[in-house]
């Protein structure tokens, strides 16, 4: 069965995430940031609302790029940091065909911490989806590769930009089934919803699908 176009008439897709994990003040390796932040108990977590103003838009072009809402939370880093402005790419591609990002970049309202000396922050975090060895989809899709930057921090900035903070931010199972149900899609007719959230859903599974079933159909026997 094919999937039904939508129409040119706008239709928006949104859903909630929530991660949490561990970060460390001064640190720059994503793990050692994680183990260290854990052992001092430096939480942190995010609550964003991801908005896809144009569903057809995004699916068609290749950096499938939404904003994103909410705020971030480090006690570390001042408490609740607001999020003035939020960037998420789904599923990036990289050089390597088996290889692609999902991108996170949100631009945070500073507070007055020995860390952020009430100046503004970057999130800027990544989860990698490549097919490693093992059951790794669940890992890869749900670990985000977290760094917060002083300032507010575009990509080609990235390298020269000053760390405050690394670690690794996690979408927990209880979460995750909470995600699930945040889902909304707003749209002229009842076709037009179902058929934006069935495009966001066809990207979704296409692009797990493009990355680890490469191994499985290359090994697959041939009659």
């Amino acid at each position: 069965m094919t999937t039904p176009e939508v129409h040119t008439a706008q239709t928006r897709l949104e859903f909630t995430e929530e991660m949490k994990g561990y970060v460390t003040p001064g640190e720059s390796d994503y793990d050692r940031g994680f183990q260290t932040g854990r052992e001092q108990g430096n939480f942190l977590m995010f609550h964003l609302t991801i908005k896809i103003d144009d569903v057809n838009r995004f699916v068609a072009n290749p950096r499938h790029e939404a904003t994103a809402e909410g705020y971030a939370q480090c006690e570390a880093l001042g408490g609740t940091l607001p999020v003035e402005r939020g960037v998420f790419n789904l599923f990036v591609d990289e050089a390597d065909p088996a290889r692609k990002r999902m991108l996170y970049r949100l631009f945070l309202r500073g507070a007055p911490t020995p860390c952020a000396k009430d100046e503004p922050l970057t999130l800027t975090g990544f989860k990698e989806i490549k097919d490693d060895p093992g059951f790794d989809i669940w890992r890869d899709a749900t670990t985000l590769f977290t760094r917060i930057l002083r300032g507010h921090v575009g990509a080609a900035e990235e390298a020269r930009a000053e760390a405050v903070a690394s670690g690794i931010i996690q979408i927990h199972p209880l979460d995750f089934l909470k995600q699930m149900t945040t889902f909304e899609v707003d749209g002229p007719t009842t076709v037009d919803r179902a058929a934006a959230f069935a495009k966001f859903g066809k990207l979704f599974l296409g692009s797990l699908w493009d990355v680890y079933a490469r191994d499985f159909t290359a090994s697959s026997p041939r009659s």
